[in-house]
């Protein structure tokens, strides 16, 4: 855990927030924390700082805010998600918030079997805490926002031109496509990556995708399990924005 965070409500009007769950014994057990040391926190959806713990015991803790920090720029990569086997998922969705993802809808398609959806990791009060467990690792406070839905080619044909306006949309399939670390991003564009279920999409959703403006990509001939590819592709698609930033000016220094 790299950064403590807290609801909007758990913090008063001065600052302070007092923490009696499992926030509170990492304090105690992992930081080893004094009254006095300051850690690292957040607001969920909020801003980032640094709270001094004023008082210390075996039941609770209590911190008040001292300082704020920047908080880094928000995720430019969303996430389509074709649902994998509910087990796959729930191991995504910590890594899917460690690895910062703006919005991340949840599809049907013809190799996903029905009942995934019947999955209680689809219940956002499981799913939430998960992506706290991310956020927490990472040090961000933004939480993905999630969808589901349920129909696909309804959803490509009527909802996503709305959601996701004038974003670089890649279509990630195993196979011979181009290298997704070959496409190019622009400065303030988002992307939006499209991952089927494991063995691919079909020829009809390729179809259905690219019409809808999606260039098929991909990283190599493998077919990896749902997991795997996301955490490879989010990683690949963040440097790929990364790139389409501006260089950062130099600051004085004996190697200019």
């Amino acid at each position: 855990m790299n950064r403590l965070l807290l609801w909007a409500s758990e913090v008063d009007a001065a600052g302070r927030a007092v923490l009696a769950d499992r926030r509170a014994e990492h304090v105690r057990n992992v930081l080893h924390g004094r009254v006095g040391q300051t850690v690292r926190v957040g607001v969920v959806n909020g801003k980032a700082g640094v709270a001094a713990i004023e008082a210390l015991d075996a039941g609770q803790v209590t911190l008040r805010w001292t300082a704020d920090e920047p908080l880094p720029p928000a995720p430019r990569v969303d996430l389509l998600l074709a649902l994998p086997r509910p087990k796959v998922m729930r191991r995504l969705w910590a890594p899917l918030a460690s690895l910062g993802v703006g919005r991340v809808v949840l599809l049907n398609a013809a190799r996903v079997a029905r009942d995934y959806f019947d999955t209680h990791w689809l219940d956002p009060a499981v799913y939430g805490a998960l992506l706290l467990e991310g956020l927490e690792q990472s040090g961000d406070t933004r939480l993905p926002a999630v969808s589901v839905e349920r129909r696909l080619r309804p959803f490509l044909e009527d909802q996503l031109d709305g959601r996701f306006p004038a974003s670089v949309r890649l279509l990630a399939q195993p196979g011979d496509g181009d290298p997704l670390t070959a496409q190019r991003v622009a400065a303030g564009q988002r992307v939006l990556l499209a991952v089927g279920p494991e063995g691919g999409w079909t020829e009809f959703e390729i179809g259905l995708l690219e019409a809808r403006g999606f260039r098929q990509v991909g990283m190599g001939w493998r077919t990896l399990r749902s997991d795997t590819a996301c955490v490879a592709l989010l990683a690949l698609a963040h440097e790929l924005v990364r790139r389409g930033e501006p260089a950062p000016a130099r600051g004085d220094g004996a190697g200019d």
